[in-house]
């Protein structure tokens, strides 16, 4: 979904997944290399005719922000990565995970075995 974006395109919409709505000279702060308000706009336009971005008026401007909820997002494009680079297998995929174990904190492999097993308990359903 978001890898079918022109590159500048998807620096902005990512933007926006980190910071939250912002307006246009906040987004322009935050880009890589310097752009004109003009330009942004024109690209936050195409960006809400695709779909991408909200536009809502507010005391500071327009704010936007990105349409689709960062969960949907984060599940899209993990399912692209696991697709391509894991042949589709979330098995290979949650593998390559657990191999940077060394990278993890206790907490986060404790995290990692309830998620198991709350997916054992859904399946037993």
């Amino acid at each position: 979904m978001l890898s079918s974006l022109p590159p500048r395109e998807r620096e902005i919409v990512d933007i926006l997944y980190e910071r939250g709505a912002s307006t246009v000279a906040e987004i322009g702060e935050a880009l890589s290399d310097a752009l004109s308000g003009s330009a942004i706009r024109a690209m936050l336009k195409r960006l809400e005719a695709k779909g991408f971005v909200d536009r809502t008026a507010s005391e500071r401007g327009f704010l936007y922000a990105p349409r689709v909820s960062d969960k949907a997002a984060r599940k899209s494009a993990l399912s692209q990565v696991v697709r391509v680079f894991f042949n589709g297998s979330a098995t290979s995929a949650a593998a390559a995970l657990l191999g940077m174990q060394d990278e993890m904190s206790a907490s986060e492999l404790d995290e990692l075995q309830k998620l198991i097993a709350n997916a054992r308990e859904g399946r037993a359903k």
